[in-house]
């Protein structure tokens, strides 16, 4: 059983940066393909970003190139996401996800409970 626990949600303004952060409680971290998932009110969860277990591939959706990074430290389990250049249109809720397959898939077995992201303009 893994758990995700969210963190580095908030209120900024548009072209602020936020950096999200998101704790594991498992001892296989470094196994795990990380993911971040964002839902807006009203709309489908949609992927964000994802990273292999040995951080050597990434993966992110079109809407968020050059500007999201993900990134992860297996010696703290935690992924990040760093977002840059924020717009009223990043405003969702976003989720840290883990799972056993390629990160190509997009399929996750874990879910966290997710941190608010309000971008105001």
């Amino acid at each position: 059983q893994v758990q995700l626990v969210e963190s580095g949600g908030g209120l900024v303004q548009a072209g602020d940066s936020l950096r999200l952060s998101c704790a594991a409680s498992v001892r296989t971290f470094s196994s795990y393909t990380m993911g971040w998932f964002r839902q807006a009110p009203g709309k489908e969860r949609e992927f964000v970003a994802a990273m292999s277990y040995t951080a050597s591939r990434t993966d992110y959706a079109n809407s968020v190139k050059g500007r999201f990074t993900i990134s992860r430290d297996n010696s703290k389990n935690t992924v990040y996401l760093q977002m840059n250049s924020l717009k009223p249109e990043d405003t969702a809720r976003y989720y840290c996800a883990a799972g056993g397959y390629s990160l190509y898939l997009r399929k996750y077995d874990y879910w966290g409970q997710g941190t608010q992201v309000t971008v105001s303009s």
